[in-house]
């Protein structure tokens, strides 16, 4: 299996249910040996029980695998609903294998750990919510904040009248709503420097 995988380039998803790390990578080799690279190869987390119990999943599982292996990960799942694909996107998975069945009241070990056709559209939908809200990772103030970001900080504000020339004191500083003025992130800095000019009660500071 491993050399006609190699020799026609196809991807490889190896679930590595009932496996500990020794077994995930004594199997893995064998691709690896065939000429696979490990960006070909994509490690399924699995618990192969049907349906799976949630406190035995181990998700993060996925984050050792692939800190063991440098392969890609996803997740193939047994569980009871849809919480945990979603949760394994999350996490990292790039791919997710769950059963498909008309009927999860069918006989047989998989259909009652499957999904029936609605709520598996709507299990892909979620995972696309899922693949959306996780963003690029860089934390920076991002469009939708900009106008919460305008009312909600505040900005230095004469707490009451203020001569020019006069040092600033504590008493005479106060941060109110809006942020349209000097971020009290300035505060330190303007203590004890003479006013520029005169400010009245509530009037923004400039510098």
């Amino acid at each position: 299996m491993a050399a006609a995988a190699a020799s026609r380039c196809l991807p490889v998803y190896l679930s590595t249910g009932m496996s500990n790390l020794g077994e995930v990578e004594a199997a893995l080799h064998l691709f690896l040996e065939a000429g696979l690279l490990r960006q070909q190869i994509t490690l399924l987390h699995c618990l192969s029980a049907y349906p799976a119990p949630e406190e035995q999943i181990n998700l993060r599982a996925m984050g050792t695998l692939a800190a063991a292996f440098g392969c890609p990960v996803g997740y193939s799942d047994h569980t009871l609903g849809l919480t945990a694909p979603v949760a394994a996107v999350a996490l990292g998975a790039v791919v997710i294998e769950k059963h498909l069945t008309l009927d999860t009241h069918l006989p047989g070990p998989d259909h009652r750990a499957s999904l029936e056709p609605e709520p598996f559209e709507a299990m892909v939908a979620a995972i696309r919510s899922c693949e959306r809200m996780l963003g690029d990772g860089r934390k920076q103030p991002q469009p939708a904040e900009r106008n919460t970001r305008q009312v909600a900080r505040r900005s230095l504000r004469a707490a009451r009248p203020i001569p020019a020339s006069r040092p600033f004191m504590p008493e005479d500083l106060i941060c109110q709503r809006p942020a349209d003025g000097l971020s009290p992130m300035l505060y330190p800095q303007l203590l004890g420097r003479p006013a520029g000019r005169s400010y009245q009660a509530g009037e923004l500071i400039d510098g």
